[in-house]
């Protein structure tokens, strides 16, 4: 049981697990710490949509899912294209106008007039005005695609300690040397942080600043309806996909705004939100009403001042924090950390938009200017 690593990655999820398996595929010796169970949070709780076009790891994020089952050895259940309905004229309108947008970036978008939409998905009602036909982008399984991530890893030769969280983070002359655990101590080369909410914490030690909000995001599953030719489908408000099972997974929100600590949040049983946005799929899908709601996920996301993620290096630290998009990003993401610590920058994308220098002159009370607060203090 070795105690240094070439890499120590704190942080079991989506993210944390692709930076990971990508810097293990270099052969460096990679060490993945996480308070909990891998994938606990929201990154085997999302709507597992790919489709993330105004990123700039998009491209990248497009060229690998498709070869994700290969490249991991797992299923991730990948499933390509996507489709968005509207229910009301102010919804179309923005949705052609997303439509207008990609076109203009070079990635196909067809129009859908009601007879089309209701075709492409079968479930929706009367009430369908249209809606747009996302020829990229797709959906696959969280759940499914967490746990590829981890075995491959192992594959790899790389080593997973779950409810071992990172109490300090240990350094010397401004360098990283390792972290201390209640499992002990361990040293390495470079650091990876993709610890969620909890990266603001762990980090503010070292005179890094990431600015971050943490938020309670649920969904809803559902009996199994027919299977659709294209299971990802979004509309009012709500983002998710169909299994292949059958179920309806679904979120949208309103999040709730939580505090939270390095040990993490506080329990979250079920909120009244599981019965808004069980109305909202109803109206989005009507020939699906009928359908039972059989359980309900929650969550925690960590939000940035301007809802864009965090990939950065400081000295011999990687930070990456995904502002609620991780899970489809995260083929891109891995590789993009993988090339910060190894290479010092990113090979394949233009990301100094996402470092932390962009939150320089940041006000001190943005939480509370954004309206970001938990209920109690709201």
């Amino acid at each position: 049981m070795s105690t240094h690593y070439d890499v120590i990655v704190v942080g079991g999820g989506v993210t944390g697990l692709s930076s990971a398996w990508w810097l293990a595929r270099d052969g460096l010796r990679v060490l993945v710490l996480d308070k909990g169970v891998v994938g606990a949070e929201a990154s085997s709780r999302n709507g597992g949509g790919c489709s993330h076009y105004q990123s700039p790891l998009f491209l990248e994020e497009q060229r690998l899912w498709p070869m994700m089952d290969e490249l991991l050895g797992y299923p991730t259940e990948h499933s390509p294209e996507r489709v968005i309905i509207a229910t009301n004229q102010h919804n179309l309108d923005h949705y052609h106008f997303i439509a207008g947008m990609c076109d203009e970036m070079g990635y196909r978008v067809d129009r859908l007039d009601p007879q089309q939409a209701r075709e492409l998905v079968p479930i929706a009602g009367d009430n369908c005005l249209g809606g747009i036909h996302y020829r990229f982008g797709g959906h696959a399984n969280p759940q499914r695609t967490v746990q590829a991530y981890a075995w491959a890893l192992q594959d790899l030769g790389g080593r997973i300690i779950q409810h071992c969280p990172v109490l300090t983070i240990d350094s010397a002359g401004g360098t990283v040397t390792g972290v201390t655990t209640p499992q002990g101590s361990f040293t390495c080369g470079s650091l990876v942080v993709a610890a969620g909410p909890q990266i603001m914490a762990l980090l503010e030690p070292l005179g890094i600043h990431v600015p971050l909000v943490a938020a309670r995001a649920e969904m809803i599953v559902t009996e199994p309806a027919p299977l659709m030719k294209y299971g990802g489908v979004d509309g009012n408000g709500l983002y998710g996909r169909q299994t292949m099972r059958g179920n309806l997974a679904f979120g949208g929100g309103p999040h709730e705004w939580i505090d939270t600590t390095p040990e993490g949040v506080r329990a979250r049983p079920t909120t009244p939100l599981s019965r808004n946005l069980a109305r909202r799929v109803a109206e989005l899908f009507p020939k699906a009403a009928h359908l039972n709601v059989i359980r309900s996920w929650a969550g925690i996301i960590e939000n940035t001042p301007d809802g864009r993620p965090v990939i950065d290096r400081v000295g011999n630290v990687t930070v990456a924090s995904m502002s609620g998009v991780g899970f489809g990003l995260s083929p891109a993401t891995g590789h993009a950390v993988r090339d910060l610590v190894v290479d010092g920058q990113c090979s394949f994308a233009e990301i100094s938009k996402l470092g932390l220098a962009r939150f320089d002159n940041l006000a001190p009370d943005w939480r509370e200017t954004q309206g970001w607060l938990p209920l109690e203090a709201a």
